[in-house]
């Protein structure tokens, strides 16, 4: 008889990098109260992170990196989403973290838009549990540029890179996190 699969809890942090003042700031800038804002506390300028096999991996402009759970100067994270449990082994993600790092998920193909912590969050989820993280957080970045303050402001935007101290940045020559 086989031995059944050990279980890994997945949970996601989520940060709001404005501490507030996005949500407040909504009607004003955007011109409209959005939905996401009344209807998710966390709503605001979003971080990610997903925390698994005793770690916290995240994705910047300095590339993937790991660090214990709230240890960055982020501190505790606003909420946490408990996303299931996975089978995946430490060693298979870590494997798996190191080509992404080599590939999709470089540093610089950090894009605050389209291409940033978030979405390497919702494709870690993918392959962790099958499941996406969700969708308010995901969808938030098309619903910002959808508004005439979003299209204004998106070169200054596109500009900006993400580097959060207190992590370690992952790669296959450290073989750990």
């Amino acid at each position: 008889m086989e031995e059944p699969q050990a279980l890994y809890p997945v949970k996601l942090y989520v940060y709001d990098l404005s501490k507030g003042m996005a949500r407040r700031l909504s009607p004003l800038m955007l011109g409209k109260s959005t939905a996401r804002a009344r209807a998710h506390p966390s709503w605001g300028l979003v971080h990610t992170s997903i925390i698994v096999h005793k770690d916290e991996f995240f994705y910047c402009s300095g590339g993937i990196s790991s660090c214990p759970p709230g240890a960055t100067l982020l501190g505790p994270p606003d909420s946490v989403v408990d996303l299931g449990n996975t089978e995946v082994t430490e060693e298979i993600f870590l494997e798996y973290l190191s080509s992404l790092g080599e590939s999709v998920f470089r540093g610089e193909s950090y894009n605050l838009f389209e291409h940033n912590c978030n979405t390497f969050s919702n494709e870690v989820s993918q392959f962790l549990t099958g499941k996406k993280i969700p969708s308010y957080i995901t969808d938030l970045p098309a619903e910002v540029l959808a508004t005439p303050f979003g299209q204004a402001l998106r070169p200054l935007l596109d500009s900006i890179q993400i580097q959060l101290p207190g992590g370690n940045t992952f790669s296959r020559h450290n073989g750990q996190s």
